[in-house]
């Protein structure tokens, strides 16, 4: 190693260390955090051009690194870590008075591509709400599955539904999605009944307040135990996928669009403000739209009309 090169490492050590203090005392991030940032900044400085030190490191630079990691065949989600911890860099030392401009403002990662949940297909799912219990709990919980899956809920929706909120005569439930929009979602007949059967019991719970989903102390459930309940059931059923109110909702959109193959519709269903967001939400399966095509195009069928 040149004296050189021991220098610059050894500039980037103290500053290091100041920085993990920094991160630790007064940015009171996890030690995890800490030593991911630590580590990306490691690694960023060996790649960095000789000479040049994590104090004097340009915009320029920090491009090349990021293009050698991305070149090594780091996944977008490394890289968007590696650019978070150089962010983190420019920032403590903006805030050191050691430079004027954080070099790795506006730099930006790959997008990390967001894989879509699997869904469930529809005899597993008959599977999962084949519950015979009669007990407050396995009433509670059937209602509230059914009512994801009959309506393709949130799960924040689902959770601050009242009493009020479902019109059992007209079989629609008013929810209130994101950004306070209101939308009413048709409620299906197997998720009515489940619904009547658990109020029938609801009924014997004194409770806190119109919540329509309490536990069997009146309270209004929580978002975790909505979450905790589906994924006891999903293994109480011997289902070979976690099940979750988001996977419900998926599954729904999901057998919704192969039976009708109407985007718009499903759109309004899911609440969603953009049709984009349903395109990406609810992706058919090829064999799908294959049959779809061929049954519809003029000239896919195999035999024309004379």
């Amino acid at each position: 190693m040149s004296t050189q090169t021991a220098e610059v490492s050894a500039l980037n050590t103290q500053w290091l260390q100041t920085f993990e203090r920094y991160l630790s005392t007064e940015r009171q991030l996890s030690a995890h955090t800490v030593r991911n940032y630590l580590y990306e900044l490691n690694r960023g400085s060996d790649l960095l051009p000789d000479g040049v030190n994590l104090l004097n490191v340009s915009r320029e630079h920090w491009q090349q690194v990021l293009a050698k990691l991305h070149r090594k065949g780091l996944s977008p989600r490394s890289l968007s870590l590696c650019l978070s911890a150089v962010k983190q860099w420019g920032e403590f030392l903006l805030r050191e008075g050691v430079i004027e401009l954080n070099p790795a403002k506006g730099l930006s990662a790959p997008k990390q591509a967001k894989p879509l949940p699997k869904n469930i297909d529809v005899d597993a799912i008959s599977h999962l709400l084949d519950i015979e219990g009669t007990d407050p709990l396995s009433l509670r919980d059937k209602a509230m599955m059914e009512l994801f899956y009959s309506s393709g809920l949130r799960l924040a929706e689902l959770a601050a539904l009242n009493l009020s909120s479902v019109q059992y005569d007209l079989k629609e439930v008013r929810v209130l999605g994101k950004g306070n929009k209101e939308r009413i979602v048709p409620v299906g007949r197997l998720a009515i009944a489940a619904l009547l059967n658990w109020l029938n019991c609801r009924k014997q719970i004194p409770c806190e307040d119109n919540a329509l989903f309490v536990t069997e102390k009146g309270k209004r459930l929580s978002h975790r135990s909505i979450q905790a309940r589906m994924a006891k059931w999903g293994q109480e059923q011997a289902l070979s996928v976690r099940v979750h109110p988001h996977k419900l909702r998926h599954s729904f959109a999901t057998h919704m669009l192969e039976a009708s193959a109407d985007l718009r519709a499903v759109q309004e269903l899911l609440g969603h403000a953009n049709l984009a967001t349903t395109q990406i939400y609810t992706s058919l399966d090829f064999q799908h739209l294959a049959k779809v095509y061929d049954n519809a195009h003029p000239r896919a069928k195999k035999t024309q009309d004379k």
